[in-house]
């Protein structure tokens, strides 16, 4: 039976409330749902208003500012930079259906490590680590071979879109 959706209220004063544990919690604790899969949803305690996506960005900000960030300063821009963009709304579809991908390859190895190893194995981050440096080199080729093909759907489906527009725009009479 799927868990139910854990609400956490967030007060005026920052704090936040598991109404499932009926106590406070911290970001740390929500960061610990999100890797148990918990589902859940951050609500203003006042105002009812959804903040799950600021309660999820406020930990991605944690992370980035403390230890080995992911995401490089030029990428971060190149973020920005599609924000008000007419392809905003594909590039957020683009990223996520590209990270689903990268989870499922991951869930992939992972099961064909416990065909290899058995049930018993832990797969801790550092036998990752050790896992991913064996296979560095046809992983990298893999995932780079894998952003090329991403690139070029992109690229292609960029085109396409072009090719729509001046089809739509060709029929308006444009002073020249």
């Amino acid at each position: 039976m799927p868990e139910q959706l854990r609400i956490i209220k967030k007060y005026p004063n920052r704090r936040l409330y598991d109404t499932s544990s009926s106590g406070y919690i911290t970001l740390a604790d929500v960061k610990r749902m999100v890797l148990g899969h918990v589902e859940f949803q951050v609500i203003d305690a006042k105002t009812g208003e959804d903040l799950t996506r600021s309660i999820l960005l406020q930990i991605i900000l944690e992370e980035e500012s403390s230890g080995v960030p992911m995401f490089s300063s030029d990428m971060l821009a190149q973020m920005i930079r599609f924000y008000g963009n007419a392809l905003q709304g594909i590039m957020g579809g683009y990223i996520e259906k590209n990270i689903k991908a990268f989870v499922d390859i991951q869930e992939k190895l992972q099961e064909q490590a416990r065909q290899v190893y058995g049930d018993k194995m832990m797969l801790t981050p550092d036998l990752w680590r050790q896992f991913l440096q064996m296979q560095a080199p046809a992983l990298q080729g893999m995932m780079g071979k894998y952003l090329e093909q991403s690139a070029s759907v992109f690229m292609e489906m960029q085109q396409q879109m072009q090719k729509q527009a001046r089809g739509m725009f060709s029929a308006f009479p444009f002073p020249g």
